[in-house]
């Protein structure tokens, strides 16, 4: 039965009811599964259980209203609980709570897209805040639109340094419509929390950083009423509802008992029966108030030609060609925004930043939350490009594995990669970065060697689902691509050779192309025809490409300024993983710590210079190796 029209309140009894109904739901589902998490689950019950019947304003019938409010599980083992108030709003069947956890079901273990009131993929500790973050920014700064941003938080994670990175940001941002509901309940999976229920010290914490604090009994529901409804007056600070709660809460059983995180209770039907057996209450969630559409954002009328360079002429870095093609894209692009992480001047985000600053968002040396917060912003329809130093992305990486599981849309930019970058010494050197970003699934590798293939790609990641990644390098670079040369993402670029007669073929991508044309001029001087091909898109790599050369040549030296592990070197070599008779391949990367020293002595110490190629593609053509016999094409 219906309990009431939200336009009114519910009575502390209806309230006290409808906790209970999301208990008895949260344990069923559980022990439905045979596992999961009901305890927790029970005791941020009350707390939800008052946000959904009197202060949420979502309309289930359309999830992407642009003034719906935003409710986050940043505790996304509290799963059960968020999916027993979908069954009390009439969002989702019995059937399907009962569902929870088995192949199959939307209810996955933790919450991901492809439900009401789901935005994001959470459940790794310490994420939902900061993405809120970027929500509640979107809101104040590019929507413009009054909604809220809910996200209810454990207090197990406010020891994540993540949560930190999102309470100082929106503390300096004074995101007003940014609430975070502490579900407080001093237990965490192994035993207490660092402060149990002394929430006076998270408060401190939080008010030190500018928000506005609340501390209630989080099962005492007219408590909970008044909070919340502080919590949206106007005060131009966040707000952190402080809730004391007892976890397991109204099963003796459990009920603040150490050594039942994640456990099924033992015996569910003497559980729900304690908590007064099952209900079937729904609740009319409250709509968003109706309001037309903010004044967009000021965009150039028109279109604008991406920038172009001289080929043989010029010479320029990607890393500024991409700064110049962002501006390119923003002057045509509405939907396109960019953070930083106060590395702007080095990225060349700082030009969008000059051009476009109402679309540009500084997050400092705070990773994760650059990250987080891009995701956030996804969720609202914007396109986030996201760069710092390669190296430094590793930081954020959690964050990136969260937001594929999530699908969510990201343009990734890291700049400062590889041995290339010079005295700077391995502390800023990305590594690692491309093999971090190849093994995120459904991702999208890109690394241009110059800056018109930049200006391409980075246009064309505008419209490319999934997390996407630019690699681009700090040094000038000859530009060997005519303007306006298209570049497929999966496609690939043979630069030398091409013919049957080629005995060896290079394979690099980035500034690696550049040393490998060299080294290949020098092998055709001694004889040796040598085909080079430019592997842009490292994932997609161009498997066809790859396997004519095989065919052609039987021998592929590939060469990358990254360490030899889940690179390029990797990605050659998983095309021919199919059981399919290999080419004779030598992966020539960075092995050993590099120091400091300038760009060339990098590369020639790790063995990537035009002499050290040439050598790798002469050793493997001295090899008597025998060579598949071309098949007919």
């Amino acid at each position: 039965m219906a309990v009431t029209d939200l336009t009114g309140r519910l009575s502390r009894a209806e309230l006290a009811e409808l906790g209970q109904q999301l208990r008895v739901d949260a344990i069923r589902a559980a022990a439905a599964a045979g596992s999961g998490h009901p305890t927790s689950a029970m005791s941020a019950a009350d707390l939800m259980a008052v946000l959904l019947a009197g202060h949420l304003r979502y309309d289930l019938d359309d999830p992407d209203h642009p003034h719906n409010d935003h409710l986050i599980f940043s505790k996304g083992h509290a799963s059960p609980l968020l999916y027993a108030m979908l069954r009390a709003a009439g969002a989702i069947t019995e059937p399907e709570l009962l569902s929870y956890r088995s192949q199959g079901s939307r209810l996955e273990g933790h919450p991901v897209p492809g439900l009401p009131l789901v935005d994001v993929a959470t459940g790794s500790l310490g994420q939902g805040l900061p993405i809120g973050v970027g929500l509640a920014l979107a809101g104040a700064r590019l929507d413009r639109l009054p909604y809220r941003v809910w996200v209810l938080c454990g207090d197990s994670e406010l020891a994540e340094g993540s949560m930190w990175e999102a309470i100082e940001h929106a503390g300096h941002a004074r995101l007003d419509r940014l609430v975070a509901v502490v579900d407080v309940n001093r237990l965490g999976q192994r035993g207490p929390t660092r402060y149990g229920w002394d929430t006076a010290t998270y408060a401190r914490r939080f008010g030190a950083f500018g928000w506005r604090t609340i501390e209630i009994d989080g099962h005492d529901l007219t408590a909970i009423d008044d909070a919340y409804r502080q919590a949206t007056e106007p005060g131009g600070r966040p707000t952190a509802i402080l809730a004391r709660t007892r976890k397991g809460r109204g099963v003796p059983e459990v009920e603040d008992q150490e050594g039942r995180h994640g456990k099924v209770l033992s015996d569910p039907e003497e559980a729900v029966r304690r908590l007064g057996g099952r209900r079937d209450r729904t609740v009319a969630v409250a709509r968003p108030p109706a309001a037309g559409p903010p004044p967009p954002l000021p965009t150039s009328p028109g279109t604008e030609p991406p920038p172009a360079w001289r080929p043989g002429q010029e010479e320029v870095a990607t890393r500024t060609a991409f700064g110049t093609a962002l501006v390119a894209l923003g002057h045509t692009r509405g939907d396109v925004v960019v953070l930083d992480g106060e590395v702007a001047d080095s990225t060349r985000t700082e030009y969008f930043a000059a051009a476009y600053p109402e679309r540009f968002f500084q997050c400092y040396i705070a990773e994760q939350q650059l990250v987080a917060a891009a995701v956030g912003m996804q969720v609202r329809g914007w396109r986030p490009y996201l760069a710092s130093f390669a190296a430094f992305l590793s930081r954020a990486h959690d964050f990136l594995r969260m937001a594929a599981i999530g699908q969510a849309d990201l343009c990734v930019v890291g700049s400062h990669a590889g041995v290339e970058i010079g005295p700077d010494g391995p502390s800023q050197m990305g590594l690692e970065d491309l093999a971090m970003f190849r093994a995120l699934p459904g991702s999208t590798v890109l690394y241009p060697s110059d800056g018109n293939q930049t200006a391409q790609l980075v246009a064309a990641m505008a419209d490319h689902p999934g997390i996407t990644y630019l690699r681009t390098t700090r040094g000038d670079t000859p530009v060997i691509y005519q303007p306006g040369e298209e570049f497929p993402i999966g496609g690939s670029r043979v630069l030398r050779g091409g013919t049957r007669s080629d005995r060896v073929t290079i394979a690099a991508a980035g500034v690696t192309v550049h040393l490998a044309l060299v080294a290949a001029d020098r092998l055709a001087e001694a004889g040796i025809p040598v085909r080079v091909i430019d592997l842009y898109s490292v994932k997609p790599v161009d498997a066809e490409a790859l396997r004519a050369a095989a065919r052609d040549t039987g021998r592929i030296v590939t060469v990358e300024d990254h360490r030899p592990e889940g690179g390029l070197g990797d990605a050659v070599l998983d095309v021919f993983a199919d059981g399919s008779q290999p080419p004779s391949i030598h992966k020539l990367a960075v092995r050993s710590r590099p120091g400091s020293a300038t760009p060339a002595q990098q590369l020639a110490a790790a063995g990537l210079d035009p002499e050290s190629i040439a050598a790798a593609a002469q050793q493997l053509v001295s090899k008597s190796w025998p060579v598949p016999e071309p098949e007919p094409r």
